[in-house]
């Protein structure tokens, strides 16, 4: 697969100097920098999905005209987390 450059990058010294602080044992700041944007991608990416997804739920709700109380789903909550913290 071929590669392809991205535009440069104009950052304030304190921001490069933190950057390169923080650099793991041989990674070169591009290696860094690719990482981030992955990272900030694929955020962005779940985000968006998450937000479709309730957006998704909301419709279906106002079609089915089905509602739940939010103290109701708390306390499900509240049971499964309870439920998995005494099982591991």
């Amino acid at each position: 697969m071929k590669t392809a450059t991205m535009p440069p990058l104009r950052v304030d010294p304190e921001l490069r100097l933190a950057a390169e602080e923080v650099l793991n044992d041989n990674e070169s700041l591009s290696a860094f920098m690719e990482a981030a944007l992955r990272e900030g991608v694929a955020r962005r990416r779940l985000q968006r999905e998450f937000v479709a997804r309730g957006l998704d739920s909301r419709a279906q709700a106002r079609r089915d005209n089905e509602y739940f109380a939010a103290e109701d789903v708390h306390a499900e909550l509240e049971g499964m987390l309870n439920a998995a913290r005494k099982n591991g």
